[in-house]
């Protein structure tokens, strides 16, 4: 029994490897893989002489420190009349492996950086990584002239896997804090989120091995953590977003819905806070979503167009994809969804989606039961942002109260892990419920009256400091969040990242409440704790920004808050749409080719068309993933969870004025507007191929025809109301000034409250601003950015 035990604490001591050595013979590649303090090792043996299949195989020993100098003497010597075994390298996990036309190659973390770390498990960020070629010298001979297969290499490289990619060896940080306490999950599971994008790579390392111990799961998005002090407690403040592989991919390749009900630019940001002691007792997390409207619809970057018209394809009249992505929504968060729709009601580009989104809920709500209706507001930020009457923060700081309310918050105590030694465990929550459906009468301490509707607030009264006592503190039941508030835009990313902002400020006074920080659960603008949460999600918004756009975010509304110029923030936005028209231009081809690869949704194939000599529409993006078989011209599945490949010769040419060099050095005449449609892994499919194959087929390649597409009218069409409408909350209430007598407006205590980002010129002193006009004018430019400087909107949406 002892023995046993022993076993037992030392293969659990081992289940988390954290550093691994590669080495190397001429038959085989064995990889070491060691825990954090490198006391135990474990063995992975790959064959490299076959290189059609891996062929991978797990030793069940695991070794002391001496019995790994013994096993690595051992390994040489036997390889000794081969020329023994080498030392390749050094890494700290595996990614997966990639087969392009020749052998296997294992993409492996070569250096890493901690940027945070969650209850004692360190999350990291990839900043450097190596691809392994599996093939031995005898193997390798007959790849090393293969244009294709290097191209191919080339091509995955574009996905530069430095930026913004984090992972934890201990910490499922795909998934929300709430999930990992109130529904903890290991291993297998864990590689089937949304947000693991190493997923098909690691696929065939974990069918093997059943094991998902000597992998890394990735998770491709922004992370940010960092202390400040409230009431003289240091709080530790955590923002994540993370970016789905699902319908992945660039701006104008990757738009709207697909026929899963997956949605382009689909991402999850989550809020965590908690006191920034070695093991907290209390702990805090508020989760929204963003994600691309999710209808059929495309622009045409045929031209090199700044604005580009967006095209509605009414090939989907009961809105089933729609329906199918609220529900997975619904799955991953529960009720209420919550939409927030930021786009304009009079731009002729954006009022047709505008007029069909809201068509699809009430169509959908007429559908879905009473419980499951989606609760919606349709408000025109930029409308909203032009006057004084309303002040854009303030008004979806309203918003982000009466959503709250609906919603919550998730809230817990939690019992720390015994023990002070040791490998990280997992605190358990005090007195859990059920994470979706708990009692509310009872799940909550703090009274609904506390998650008001109104955005008003005198300030940041704080709670006196808690008395340090050794009795174990009052038990408060956990709060659970029920739901969630999905913000878009057209792009989801700059008017989206300012309502995310007043949806994180009005959760994070609750958070703070919860926690006992602050008396009042609602922080002003003006607070110092508000100025810093706005970097924090104006950093995100960059990174998301160039992760989808290729440039950072617009800011207007946050640089008006801060006072900046006028002529400093046209400056800013005008390069920056620059930066986006040459990215979406000329980059963001080889980007989506390269996530593509990445992702599993193109798989190469000898004998099949090249991933380069393939072309495809904006409007064959929504469609199922492909590719083609030349030979036979039959339908393909690809080995991701089923999905169905359809073969089809028809294509549109799109604008061939920008080369890249990557894609058409071979092929100059290949045009470079390459779009790929996605295959994508989903359990709720994976059963379901027999019963929807000509279903799928039927909606897997789709040529529009003149009928069939919508273009944005010329003329603008009338609405009702134009500052918005919606079916939770009192629109007239929500565009008043705020300074009735029941309503105490934060307005009070923020100077600049009243600036929008189109109206900031109002309160700017008329000489100063002459005397910078006069500077500009002086520096000889040229004619017509000086108008622009003095008129603007020229370049503006």
């Amino acid at each position: 029994m002892a023995a046993a035990a022993a076993a037992a604490a030392q293969e659990a001591e081992v289940a988390c490897l954290q550093s691994f050595e590669l080495h190397e013979s001429e038959s085989r590649l064995y990889i070491l893989g060691t825990n954090a303090d490198k006391t135990l090792w474990r063995l992975l043996k790959i064959d490299r002489s076959e290189t059609s299949e891996l062929g991978i195989e797990e030793c069940s020993t695991v070794y002391t420190q001496s019995g790994y100098l013994e096993l690595l003497n051992g390994l040489d010597e036997d390889h000794r009349p081969t020329g023994g075994l080498k030392f390749v390298t050094k890494f700290y996990g595996i990614l997966g492996f990639i087969k392009f036309l020749g052998p296997f190659y294992m993409l492996i973390i070569t250096e890493q950086k901690k940027i945070g770390e969650i209850f004692d498990h360190p999350v990291y960020q990839v900043t450097k990584t190596s691809m392994v070629e599996l093939a031995n010298s005898k193997t390798r001979s007959s790849f090393l002239n293969s244009k294709d297969e290097n191209r191919y290499k080339k091509v995955l490289n574009t996905l530069d896997l430095r930026k913004d990619f984090f992972f934890s060896y201990s910490y499922p940080i795909m998934r929300s804090l709430q999930k990992n306490l109130s529904d903890p999950q290991e291993g297998w599971t864990l590689y089937e989120s949304t947000f693991v994008w190493n997923e098909f790579l690691t696929r065939q390392i974990r069918n093997c091995l059943r094991s998902t111990l000597w992998t890394v799961a990735l998770v491709y998005g922004f992370f940010k953590q960092e202390k400040f002090a409230i009431s003289g407690k240091d709080i530790m403040f955590t923002l994540i977003a993370r970016r789905s592989r699902h319908y992945a991919g660039t701006r104008y390749l990757k738009r709207g819905v697909n026929a899963k009900g997956r949605v382009a630019n689909d991402v999850e940001t989550e809020q965590i806070v908690y006191e920034a002691v070695h093991r907290p007792t209390e702990v805090s997390s508020v989760v929204q979503n963003r994600g691309s409207i999710p209808l059929f619809w495309s622009q045409d970057r045929s031209k090199l167009n700044i604005k580009p018209d967006i095209i509605l394809h009414q090939k989907d009249k009961n809105y089933e994809a729609t329906k199918l992505h609220f529900e997975n929504l619904r799955g991953r968060y529960g009720n209420p969804i919550i939409i927030l729709n930021l786009i304009k009601t009079r731009e002729r580009r954006e009022s047709i989606l505008r007029r069909e989104f809201d068509k699809a809920i009430r169509i959908l709500n007429q559908k879905f039961p009473e419980e499951n209706h989606l609760r919606f507001l349709h408000w025109d930020l930029h409308k909203n942002s032009q006057g004084k009457p309303t002040n854009v923060l303030d008004v979806l700081l309203k918003v982000a109260f009466r959503a709250l309310s609906l919603t919550e918050f998730f809230y817990c105590q939690v019992v720390p892990p015994s023990g002070s030694e040791g490998p990280p465990h997992w605190p358990a929550i005090l007195n859990g419920q059920d994470p979706y459906f708990c009692d509310e009468n009872s799940n909550s301490d703090i009274s609904q009256d506390d998650i008001s509707g109104s955005s008003d607030s005198s300030g940041n009264g704080t709670a006196e400091d808690k008395a340090e006592t050794s009795e174990s503190p009052k038990l408060k039941p956990p709060i659970f969040q029920k739901g969630v508030l999905r913000t878009n835009c057209i792009d989801c990313l700059d008017r989206t990242n300012v309502a995310q902002y007043a949806y994180g400020l009005a959760s994070l006074g609750h958070q703070l409440h919860a926690l006992g920080y602050i008396e009042s659960p609602e922080l002003n603008l003006g607070a110092p704790v508000a100025q810093h949460l706005m970097h924090f999600y104006e950093r995100m918004g960059d990174t998301l920004a160039v992760q989808y756009c290729g440039s950072a975010a617009h800011n207007k509304i946050f640089s008006a808050k801060r006072g900046h110029l006028k002529l400093f923030i046209r400056t800013q936005e005008f390069f920056r749409t620059l930066q986006r028209q040459y990215s979406n231009a000329c980059i963001d081809a080889n980007k989506q080719a390269a996530i593509n690869l990445f992702l599993g949704y193109f798989q190469p194939k000898e004998g099949s068309r090249a991933l380069w000599e393939l072309e495809s529409s904006s409007e064959e993006h929504n469609n199922e993933p492909f590719y083609e078989d030349t030979s036979d011209d039959a339908i393909k599945r690809v080995n991701s969870d089923g999905s169905i490949l359809s073969v089809s010769k028809s294509s549109i040419s799109g604008c061939s004025g920008c080369h890249n060099e990557l894609l058409n050095a071979a092929q100059p005449d290949v045009n470079n507007e390459l779009q790929f449609p996605n295959s994508e892994s989903d359990l709720l499919y994976e059963n379901e191929i027999s019963s929807t194959f000509e279903s799928e087929v039927s909606n897997t390649r789709y040529t529009p025809t003149v009928s069939h597409i919508h273009h944005a009218p010329s003329s603008q069409p009338d609405y009702c109301n134009d500052s918005g409408d919606s079916n939770f909350l009192d629109v007239e209430w929500l565009s008043t000034s705020g300074n009735s007598s029941d309503e105490r407006s934060i307005a009070i205590s923020t100077p600049d409250v009243h600036l929008s980002s189109e109206n900031v010129i109002g309160d700017i002193n008329p000489e100063t601003m002459e005397n910078e006009v006069a500077e500009v004018q002086a520096q000889n430019l040229p004619k017509q950015f000086v108008e622009w400087v003095n008129d603007g909107d020229t370049f503006w949406f």
